[in-house]
């Protein structure tokens, strides 16, 4: 049995009750992370709980809420092994499984073009195609193992002009 870790702040929350709900209809285990109310909160404290789940290989997969999708996939994505993805709809879902092999789903509550319960399905029942792009989601591991080596001093000085200068460079060679 998969299990869906799950996290909104206070513009998700009644989705993910929701969602919650379905996922356990079809059998999937739910492990809720808050919040378990709509009084008004902090999203990254969600978004870091969820992400953490799924680096550290205790869910299979995450669905984090909120209201616009991108403050939770960015704190999401700063954790090792997490690819989050920000979809609007099924299609969207589909392609980041199957293409970047996302295992993070992140919801816009206010942004959605098809029903969120259609979106968690089609994302869920896709999967990852390989091929060339297991290639791309390669480079992006190597990226983050990049990222992961440099010393506290260089990630906060310049972290973009290296990392962008080194990926560059063997993009380069593998033409």
């Amino acid at each position: 049995m998969k299990k869906v870790a799950l996290g909104a702040d206070h513009g998700g929350f009644f989705l993910k009750g929701e969602i919650r709900k379905a996922l356990l209809s079809k059998g999937y285990q739910a492990l809720d992370l808050g919040t378990n109310t709509q009084d008004p909160c902090d999203y990254p404290l969600y978004a870091y709980k969820v992400a953490k789940a799924v680096s550290e290989r205790k869910a299979d997969f995450g669905i984090l809420i909120c209201r616009s999708g991108n403050g939770m996939a960015i704190v999401a994505n700063k954790l090792p092994r997490v690819r989050a993805a920000i979809c609007y709809d099924r299609n969207v879902a589909r392609l980041s499984r199957q293409h970047n092999d996302a295992n993070i789903l992140v919801l816009g509550s206010e942004h959605l073009f098809d029903e969120p319960e259609s979106i968690v399905r089609e994302w869920l029942e896709a999967s990852f195609e390989g091929g060339r792009h297991k290639r791309r989601v390669d480079q992006i591991t190597k990226v983050e193992r990049e990222v992961r080596a440099l010393p506290d001093r260089v990630r906060r000085r310049s972290l973009p002009d290296r990392v962008r200068r080194r990926f560059l460079a063997e993009r380069s060679r593998t033409k």
